[in-house]
């Protein structure tokens, strides 16, 4: 029999918590809550094996919060951790997790906080499965995003929508999963506490479906924003209403899957990544060192500035208009991205292994990594896996920043070439994106065929 339960705890801050993804060192305490953040869960079994999903109202995660999350809702459920997929929405407007550097100093307590309310999420939902049946269902929407990487560049623009019921067919909890950078509130109130597009998403669905609780699942947006038209006070919730609108006519055409089979797969993907050389290292130290030494504040576009920031005038915007004051914070940046890696470049192993999780529930698919995925890589994995009804969860189980596409790679973009500096890592190389394709495909393989869980 199909069990299914949902839950939601808070994950709003306390006072004095940085929120993230907007600058470098800008010192961003919250002075309001727009709206409140939360972790919402999803609980499912078959009755011999079971799932569980985390919807996290943050920008990233890492392994820590994964590892403490995981453990507790194990322990209390008996649900493997091979079995337990956590996944951010990526709002810009949420406290400052994941040990990104300089995009916002992290509070460790209230990491461990927030991922023991994870856990409770995902624990209260598991205690509260019941009977239930399950639809799915896709549609395209186009308009709302664009690729920000490149002219004319692909975007994923599937959305995926889920809806499961009650035994007396009232609706418990609606899924929704798109992909696209949610930075609207972030453009609009930078200084609040916001679930940006993905929680309007959520609260449009439950006005929609009454008595049911939504998730939105976060896909594949590591290219691709919102058109920047949106992040307007007259256009800002346009996004949000047609995302849900789409959702909720593409699930009136669904038909229901009484007693759908559950299933899911853990798989390691192993990524080549490229050793900084110590010409990159030291170049990006020395100019950092001679602008401080000389309070030379011209050309930084030309030089770090570059890669550093896909939008240089708007750094010094979020600075108060104090271009000084932005370089010197870029400066800073370059110091300490070198400091630690000067330490053990030269002894770190190339490969980098992060998880790749897939649940199964009935027909849909939900394929996971802990990456800002790429959308010719979701394109392809869509199109290879023969899987009609799929959902990408980014920035899940961990964080490993951009996974870029060759292009972005050769090109040495903000993906390419800054991302693995605040994550501490290597670049990755023109092979880690398809050998993350690959491990992708085979957890969602296992899914089909399942052993085990």
């Amino acid at each position: 029999m199909f069990t299914a339960g949902i839950a939601r705890t808070s994950l709003t801050p306390y006072w004095g918590v940085e929120l993230t993804g907007w600058g470098y060192y800008i010192q961003r305490a919250w002075q309001r809550i727009a709206d409140p953040l939360s972790a919402t869960a999803l609980a499912v079994s078959d009755g011999d094996r079971h799932a569980i999903l985390v919807a996290l109202d943050l920008m990233v995660i890492d392994e820590r919060f994964t590892r403490l999350a995981q453990s507790l809702i194990a322990g209390v459920t008996g649900v493997s951790s091979d079995a337990i997929l956590l996944t951010c929405s990526h709002s810009h407007n949420a406290p400052a997790a994941g040990g990104l550097l300089g995009v916002g100093v992290c509070d460790p307590a209230y990491e461990d906080w927030a991922a023991r309310q994870a856990a409770t999420a995902a624990i209260l939902a598991w205690q509260s499965r019941q009977p239930a049946s399950f639809r799915v269902a896709h549609t395209e929407v186009t308009d709302l995003s664009f690729n920000r990487t490149r002219p004319e560049g692909v975007i994923d623009a599937t959305l995926t929508a889920a809806r499961i019921d009650r035994a007396d067919g009232s609706p418990l909890a609606i899924l929704a999963n798109f992909g696209a950078h949610p930075t609207v509130a972030t453009e609009l109130q930078p200084w609040a506490v916001s679930r940006d597009v993905p929680g309007e998403v959520c609260d449009h669905l439950e006005d929609a479906f009454p008595g049911a609780t939504a998730m939105y699942i976060q896909g594949a947006c590591g290219d691709v924003n919102f058109n920047r038209e949106f992040a307007t006070f007259k256009k800002r919730h346009v996004p949000a209403t047609r995302l849900a609108a789409a959702a909720k006519k593409a699930l009136a055409d669904a038909a229901p899957t009484g007693n759908p089979a559950v299933a899911a797969s853990r798989r390691t993907a192993i990524l080549p990544t490229r050793r900084w050389t110590e010409a990159e290292i030291r170049q990006d130290r020395d100019e950092a060192e001679r602008r401080l030494r000389d309070n030379d504040f011209s050309g930084w576009r030309e030089g770090f500035g570059r890669a550093m920031t896909n939008r240089p005038d708007d750094m010094v915007k979020r600075h108060g208009g104090d271009e000084e004051r932005a370089v010197r914070a870029m400066c800073r940046f370059h110091l300490e991205w070198t400091d630690k890696m000067l330490i053990d470049f030269e002894t770190r192993p190339e490969l980098l292994e992060t998880p790749v999780h897939a649940i199964r529930i009935g027909n849909l698919h939900i394929a996971s990594n802990a990456s800002e995925f790429f959308s010719p890589f979701a394109l392809e994995i869509r199109k290879q896996s023969g899987v009609p009804e799929l959902m990408f969860a980014c920035y899940a189980n961990g964080r490993i920043g951009y996974l870029p596409d060759e292009h972005d790679i050769e090109a040495r973009s903000y993906a390419g070439y800054q991302s693995p500096k605040y994550c501490d890592q290597f670049p990755f190389t023109p092979e880690s994106g398809p050998k993350m394709c690959d491990t992708m495909r085979s957890a969602i393989r296992d899914c089909q065929h399942p052993t085990g869980l």
